[in-house]
């Protein structure tokens, strides 16, 4: 018997092999000289570049609130891969929250690694959810657990020979692959996201990213590119935070019918009651 797979699994295996291709045998990269060199350096009660450091706390908020949405959803209302890469991707929020925090306290490259090593756990899980709800379960699975390995590699091939490039790689090959994916026709149980509000936000965030000077110029000083970043960033939890809360919570149906039922069994015996009273009534008449 002949193994194949199907269409959709072979057009993502291809794509992987042609990062994976891209990364190990292309030019390599260097990072900018300047990268740590952010624009707000302002200080608040001892704390260095209070702003970038401050403005990291979204990615947990939101982290901890995916992590409630699933609560009660998983995995009966959630394919269980499904389930699996949102709980990898809120975590990882949580975890960048505190990395990216540490790093911006003392910008350096021991700190901007374990802000990377975090960040790819974020975007395996969603790379892993927007692809099980569109190819299939075990592609997201594959793909979520194989770019938090191929993250993990390029974050430690970046601090051993300089070169970046595996991890741009993974970044803006990830994102075009969420845009492959969000123009595939969704799978039946697939989470209901909205991929297109997904991939506005990363792409603001990144606009800002690249003009930190420059917003930090036009508000006079009062937050810089970096910082709203960091913000922007955080709201794309949103669209699957939202989509985890439309779903029907585990038993949901179950309790509905619970709370019905003593209803229609107390409409059965008042009725009961008011023929018996009325047969009474009527021989007492009589």
């Amino acid at each position: 018997m002949k193994w194949k797979l199907p269409a959709g699994e072979t057009a993502l295996l291809l794509v992987c092999i042609a990062w994976v291709l891209l990364a190990a045998l292309g030019p390599s990269m260097a990072q900018p000289a300047a990268y740590h060199e952010f624009a707000d350096q302002r200080a608040w009660w001892r704390v260095p570049h209070i702003m970038d450091v401050a403005t990291n706390l979204p990615f947990a908020l939101w982290g901890i609130a995916g992590l409630v949405a699933l609560r009660g959803r998983y995995p009966s209302t959630l394919a269980a891969a499904q389930g699996n890469m949102a709980r990898l991707f809120f975590t990882g929020l949580i975890l960048t929250s505190a990395a990216s925090s540490y790093y911006h306290w003392r910008p350096d490259d021991a700190g901007l690694a374990l802000d990377r090593l975090c960040m790819a756990t974020a975007f395996a899980g969603l790379l892993g959810l927007v692809a099980a709800g569109r190819i299939s379960a075990r592609a997201g699975t594959a793909l979520g657990w194989g770019v938090l390995l191929a993250g993990s590699l390029s974050v430690a091939l970046w601090t051993r020979t300089a070169n970046v490039l595996p991890w741009a790689v993974l970044q803006f090959g990830g994102m075009a692959l969420v845009v492959w994916l969000a123009l595939r026709k969704p799978l039946p149980d697939a989470v209901p996201v909205s991929w297109v509000a997904v991939i506005l936000v990363y792409a603001a965030a990144k606009l800002l990213e690249a003009l930190d000077p420059q917003v930090f110029v036009l508000t006079a000083g009062w937050v810089s590119g970096h910082s709203l970043k960091h913000v922007v960033a955080s709201l794309a939890a949103w669209p699957v935070w939202s989509a985890l809360r439309r779903l029907p919570k585990t038993g949901q149906n179950r309790v509905s019918v619970r709370t019905k039922t003593p209803i229609v069994i107390a409409g059965r015996i008042g009725t009961a009651s008011s023929r018996i009273t009325t047969t009474i009534g009527r021989h007492h008449v009589r």
